[in-house]
């Protein structure tokens, strides 16, 4: 029997047969012992640890710097801290232009609008103006009971309606202070109340209107003037 293959008693008393050739007769190559297998294990791990935790050779140690060197270094840093200075001031121009541009449109869009209220207000009024004596007629109609139980107090009352819903409102009423913006006074009267101390609308002879803020046509009125106010 080789002395490759010996045979050893087991736990039960039969023959075991160990193979301890190194050479595997069927692939030809070389065994390795466990210890063998051991060694390679551990190598293989010691290689595989990161390189990292090898010093780097190559980099230049701080103390070993020259006074050259620690300029050059310290002029790219400098360098590169102008460099982004510069970067952060454009971006704060490009924000601050950003803001500016963002202003300018909401000014221009509110400027917009409102010329665009102007002009329809305008384009309104000036429509409206051509109807102006069609309801002074219906006012002097109404003045006189012409109106009353007549057809045309329906067409009267359905006009003032779409007027109305256009802006159109009427200025002057009796009772109200006289206002020059808004009133044209055609007769003074004295006020029969001795308390009075300012100008109010005695009578409408002619109504004005308004659209908004602008006055189509001024209320042509009488006025009561109080009796310590100076003579014009």
């Amino acid at each position: 029997m080789s002395d490759d293959i010996r045979p050893e008693d087991d736990n039960e008393g039969g023959p075991v047969f160990r193979d301890k050739r190194r050479i595997d007769p069927e692939t030809g190559e070389a065994r390795q012992s466990p210890a063998d297998a051991q060694a390679a294990a551990a190598e293989a791990a010691e290689a595989a640890q990161p390189a990292a935790s090898a010093p780097d050779a190559s980099a230049p140690d701080p103390d070993d710097l020259t006074a050259e060197d620690r300029a050059l270094l310290e002029g790219e840093a400098q360098s590169l801290a102008d460099e982004r200075a510069g970067f952060e001031a454009q971006i704060a121009a490009g924000q601050e232009e950003v803001r500016r541009l963002q202003a300018e449109y909401v000014n221009y869009r509110n400027r917009v609008e409102r010329e665009r209220a102007a002009d329809k207000a305008a384009t309104t009024a000036s429509v409206l103006s051509a109807l102006l004596p069609a309801l002074d007629d219906l006012d002097r109609a109404e003045q006189h009971g012409d109106l009353d139980g007549s057809p045309l107090a329906l067409v009267a009352q359905k006009l003032r309606a779409s007027i109305a819903g256009l802006g159109l409102e009427a200025v002057g009423v009796v009772g109200e202070p006289f206002d020059t913006a808004m009133h044209e006074a055609i007769a003074q009267l004295p006020n029969p109340d001795p308390q009075a101390t300012e100008m109010t609308i005695a009578d409408v002879v002619q109504r004005g209107y308004r659209i908004g803020e602008r006055l189509v046509r001024p209320a042509k009125v009488a006025v009561f003037v109080p009796a310590d106010a100076p003579a014009e």
